[in-house]
Formats: structure tokens, C-alpha cells, sequence
């Protein structure tokens, strides 16, 4: 299982390289919530999500080993993050990305040097395309989530959070993420229960999507079943991974879904009063607290803005709810 030692790793690889992106604060959301809400801000990273911490740890270490290219199939921020990391190393990359991706993910994605294949979501599985291009051209395969190296690349923005809160001379009382396929929450998990035992951990999701929630109420791994288009693309995975479950049932303690009009009202906030673009699924755990299903009021909670890839369309439907 994922170590803070392998963070604190991780983290040595990345300096110098990723963004420290800062935590946020309003004044406004402060009083709306009626308590101190500090944001982590990794709209801000390469390639504007947190994404591409894991990818450069991983590819890394591939590059020491003499690999010359890799694959991964993603919605976009794994994939930019990816194309970049191996850009780095002057390595081929390949990605697999879902045809109805944001333009600007996939336009994003071939200018950092990314060999874009599409296909279709919701009938064609991205692991076999992927497993098949890696294996006719000879790429080492680079998982969106469910890989050590990914994991623990991911945990330097909790290892990040803590070393920004001591600091502050700061204790939170909870900390809010996103919730794809694990990989964001469970390495930020370990980083931050390893100096703030009592810190509860909560993930939020996109309704119909809730495949994380369920799993952890249930204590058993459950997939998604709905088809329903998401604006929330960049979380949208069939379910968590088989290496971040077990990490998320020991350190997180609940998970929630949020509607699109909560996601796209966070997001016009993140722009009014933080003046960052949010993408959907990157604020979905500030939705989660404007829906009231964590208490703020006097405590210190930490929400992980995760990325700000947001399609213009987007952005002008949450500036106009």
C-alpha cells in the first residue's frame, strides 16, 4: 500500500518541476460558509490540473529504466499531463482519449506533443484500446490512477497542503476533493493523515456518478451503470481503482454527489471571488459544500480544486445560472 515515504519521494522528484500552487482564501466565502475555507489550487499546475504530479513521477522513473514512449487513455488532464511529462524526456505519447473530450482538452493534448486516438465511451473500453496500442508499438502503459507511482505523485499535493498549513500554524478539520478513480484522493489521504490524524476526508462526485460514495457506504468496489452525459468529464470513470479503494475505505469517511447546477454556481464563485477558472470537476467538492452536506461553520476545511480545463461553453453557463 501507498507510503508516506514514497511521497516524500515523489515529492523530491517534482521540485523544481510542478507548480507549488498555493491555497486560496475569500473573505466572501468565508462568511457565506460561516467559516475559514482554504483552497488548493491546482488550476494553476502544468497543464492547469494536478494530473501532472503523478505523470511526472511515473515517467521519471520510466525514463531511468530507457523507456522511449508511452500510452494512456484519459478524458484530458491525465492525457496533457501525460504528453507534457514525456515531452520532458523526449519520449512518444500516445493517448486515448474519449471523442466527446472538450475540444480544448484534445487541442490541449496534441500542442504538448500528444499522439491523440479517440473512441467511444460508452461502447468501446479505453483499457483494451490501450492495452493493444502499447502492445503493436511497444509503449509502457501510464493508468490514469490505479498505479503506486501515480498515487503517490498525486499525494504531494496533500504533502504540499500540510507543509502550507504548518505554516499557518493551522489544524483543518476536514478536507474535500474530487473523486474520479481514486488516485487524488487516496494519495492526498496518506500525505495528510500522516500529520493530521484527525482530519476527516470527504470526496464528492457528479450525480449519476457516484460510484466512489456507494463503494465506500457499501465497503465493496461498484462500478457506474449510467450513460448520462456529465459536464463533469474529468471524474467520470467506470469506478475507483483496485489499488485506491483499499487506501480510500481506511482514510476517507464519506462521499457525495452533487448536481450540475451546484457545480456550475461553485464554479461562477471560484471566478467572482477567487479569480481562477474551475473546471466541473474540479469544483465539485465546493459544490458539495454550498449544498450543505459538510458542516463549515467554525471549522478550517481545505477544498482541492483539482483543474481548470473548463470548455468556454461551460464557463458561460455558470456565469449565467
Amino acid at each position: 500500500m501507498t507510503s508516506y515515504a514514497q511521497i516524500i519521494q515523489a515529492q523530491q522528484r517534482l521540485d523544481g518541476v510542478a507548480v507549488r500552487t498555493p491555497l486560496l482564501e475569500s473573505k466572501a466565502i468565508n462568511e457565506r460558509l460561516q467559516g475559514r475555507i482554504l483552497f488548493k489550487a491546482e488550476p494553476l499546475q502544468h497543464t492547469g490540473s494536478f494530473k501532472f504530479r503523478g505523470a511526472y513521477n511515473k515517467i521519471s522513473q520510466l525514463a531511468q529504466q530507457g523507456v522511449t514512449g508511452v500510452v494512456a487513455y484519459s478524458s484530458g488532464n491525465h492525457a496533457q499531463g501525460v504528453a507534457l511529462a514525456a515531452s520532458l524526456f523526449d519520449m512518444r505519447a500516445v493517448i486515448v482519449m474519449p471523442a466527446d473530450s472538450p475540444s480544448i482538452k484534445i487541442n490541449n493534448t496534441k500542442a504538448l506533443g500528444g499522439e491523440v486516438v479517440t473512441y467511444d465511451r460508452h461502447n468501446e473500453s479505453r483499457e483494451k484500446i490501450g492495452a493493444a496500442l502499447a502492445k503493436a508499438h511497444q509503449l509502457a502503459l501510464v493508468k490514469p490512477y490505479d498505479d503506486e507511482d501515480i498515487i503517490v505523485g498525486q499525494g504531494t499535493l496533500g504533502l504540499e497542503i500540510v507543509q502550507q498549513l504548518q505554516i499557518l500554524g493551522l489544524v483543518p478539520d476536514t478536507l474535500i476533493a474530487p473523486c474520479g478513480g481514486g488516485g487524488l484522493i487516496s494519495g492526498t489521504s496518506v500525505a495528510l493523515h500522516q500529520s493530521f490524524p484527525q482530519t476527516k476526508i470527504l470526496l464528492a462526485e457528479p450525480e449519476h456518478y457516484d460510484d466512489a460514495s456507494r463503494s465506500l457506504r457499501e465497503s465493496v468496489r461498484l462500478a457506474n451503470t449510467a450513460t448520462t452525459p456529465s459536464i463533469c468529464d474529468a471524474i467520470v470513470t467506470p469506478m475507483v481503482g483496485e489499488l485506491t479503494y483499499p487506501i480510500m475505505l481506511e482514510h476517507v469517511a464519506a462521499g457525495f454527489a452533487v448536481t450540475e447546477e451546484a457545480v456550475l454556481k461553485a464554479m461562477a464563485m471560484c471566478m467572482q471571488e477567487l479569480k481562477i477558472i474551475v473546471e466541473p470537476g474540479g469544483c465539485v467538492g465546493l459544490a458539495a459544500l454550498l449544498s450543505g452536506f459538510a458542516p463549515t461553520k467554525d471549522k478550517i476545511t481545505i477544498v482541492v480544486l483539482s483543474g481548470g480545463n473548463a470548455d468556454p461553453q461551460i464557463l458561460a453557463r455558470a456565469l449565467s445560472v
